[in-house]
């Protein structure tokens, strides 16, 4: 029988767990919803979002028992198990019980939760080799200003903190007992340095987080991606439905993980001029060089947190997909399925039919409701929809999503407007993520940024790239890149529309003036 690992990867809204073979075939697929809490805030502008850490587990317990029920596999033919996750906060006592929130059990900061945009500001007020290492913008999605803001505003939490785990490293810690952490997680969310030797004194004085790494339970040094971070405890085993002592892979980000599905099976020469666009609730572009190159306004340079040897460099937006379902909420008052979204692009398509790149020409957007991560860096960035009228209809809702869409790729437009600006020219995109089932998100994307999208068909990336994880922990491929090599998905060729052209440039430049008048407005706007 082929060698088989199992996967789970953990999104915002959801668990997927998967069993996958040695080539990259999916053989067993199950999927489940988590519950996010929208707690108020008096006073704060910016909303917090909470998980239940245990709900999650138990959750991918049942995913993982079904989708290797469905693969026909027993326990015994799982030769390894890879996890990667959200870069949530989660939260535990110095017995490793949950330290809740808003509620006992709600012991988790989801990774859009940005209550700690004031700590983010103050950090990225500093100077320094960690600010430098993001662009020069530390994100409240990070991990330094959400234990800064529960340092500050929960002081009853912070005295009885023993861990802090970004979410990836939780599910490894609870599958084996291991509380390293993945050299992914810490060096991407974390402001661990390791070509410096590890944290920043200057950084963690500054921030009030002297004793960051005893108060959070970090042992130093993380653990390289690949790499096996434990073996399967007898308690998490039976609850998984695995074997006793099974490897454990170390964790990944979830974007991170759909990168190294979408460009680790390329050689040197295929990664240049390359980029993953990992496009689901959010979106980055993540781009792999082997020197570092760093620039304001993306995240990173972080050395071999995906594919070793190499420097990896992350742009994106906050809300991407969260965004095209933020607009149905408000449009429908309802919350948004994927039947709403299949039906709303199959009309599109018919409006486009009669309209072509006309279709909503009026209606302008800028997609930052959920803050500005590149190549503005600036979290406090708020969104525009201007050119409203008063059409409530259903066609009226798929004219504002169209163009929603048109937004987010101007903006992926003017990621990679920027990255050529200091040196870096990308001509493909390997989309992955729950944004490559669209076909017409991806022939948007390729018009608007003028590359070749080539569109993953692996069902989930992110669950492929935690499988290439397992592969390399357990031995069956040497490394990752061979795995990723031997594993990885077909895709579907995308390319830029020459019609298009005119009508882009026009929005392109009504998007630049938008962000102007948005900056000019925002002066004008403070207090007094």
């Amino acid at each position: 029988m082929t060698p088989l690992v199992a996967a789970v990867d953990v999104g915002t809204a959801s668990v997927r767990a998967a069993v996958i073979d040695a080539a990259g075939q999916l053989h067993g697929l199950a999927e489940a919803p988590i519950s996010t809490v929208f707690p108020e805030q008096a006073g704060a502008e910016q909303a917090g979002a909470e998980q239940d850490s245990e709900e999650i587990w138990f959750t991918l317990c049942r995913a993982l028992t079904e989708a290797r029920l469905a693969a026909g596999a027993a326990p015994g033919d799982i030769a390894a198990l890879g996890f990667d996750a959200t870069c949530s906060l989660v939260l535990r006592d110095r017995a490793g019980r949950p330290l809740g929130l808003s509620a006992p059990l709600r012991d988790t900061l989801a990774w859009h939760d940005h209550r700690a945009a004031a700590e983010a500001a103050e950090c990225s007020a500093l100077t320094g080799p960690v600010l430098d290492h993001l662009g020069g913008s530390m994100s409240p999605e990070m991990q330094p200003p959400k234990l800064m803001w529960l340092c500050r505003q929960r002081p009853d939490l912070w005295g009885r903190l023993g861990y802090a785990f970004d979410l990836a490293d939780f599910l490894t810690w609870r599958a084996t007992g291991n509380a390293a952490r993945s050299h992914c997680t810490l060096t991407c969310k974390w402001g661990y340095l390791p070509a410096e030797g590890g944290f920043s004194a200057p950084f963690l004085a500054a921030t009030g987080l002297v004793d960051l790494p005893r108060q959070t339970g970090i042992p130093d040094p993380p653990l390289p991606v690949g790499g096996v971070a434990g073996r399967l405890t007898d308690a998490a085993a039976m609850e998984l439905g695995l074997a006793p002592g099974l490897p454990v892979a170390t964790g990944m980000i979830d974007a991170h993980a759909g990168a190294l599905a979408a460009l680790g099976g390329l050689d040197d020469a295929g990664l240049q001029g390359s980029a993953a666009l990992v496009a689901g609730t959010s979106g980055c572009i993540m781009h792999f060089a082997p020197d570092p190159r760093p620039m304001r306004g993306v995240w990173g340079p972080f050395p071999d947190v995906a594919l070793p040897d190499l420097w990896m460099r992350e742009a994106g937006q906050s809300a991407s997909g969260g965004l095209l379902n933020h607009l149905c909420r408000l449009w429908t008052g309802a919350e948004p399925t994927a039947a709403l979204h299949a039906s709303v692009m199959r009309r599109i398509a018919k409006l486009r039919a009669e309209e072509g790149w006309n279709l909503g020409h009026r209606l302008h957007v800028l997609p930052d409701f959920q803050g500005n991560r590149s190549p503005q860096g600036d979290p406090s960035a708020l969104g525009v929809l201007s050119g409203l009228g008063m059409d409530q209809g259903f066609d009226g809702l798929c004219r504002v999503y169209w163009r929603a869409a048109l937004s987010l790729a101007l903006g992926l437009r003017q990621v990679l407007d920027h990255f050529a600006a200091h040196g870096t020219a990308v001509s493909r995109l390997f989309l992955v993520g729950g944004q490559a089932r669209s076909p017409m998100l991806a022939d948007l994307y390729a018009t608007a940024t003028g590359c070749e999208v080539h569109r993953s068909a692996a069902p989930n990336a992110m669950l492929l790239g935690g499988a290439i994880c397992a592969m390399t922990a357990a031995g069956i491929h040497p490394d990752l890149r061979s795995a990723a090599a031997a594993m990885r998905a077909e895709t579907v060729l995308h390319r830029p529309d020459p019609s298009g052209a005119p009508a882009i440039a026009r929005d392109y430049a009504v998007f630049l003036e938008m962000q102007d008048q948005r900056r000019r407005i925002e002066a004008m706007s403070q207090t007094v």
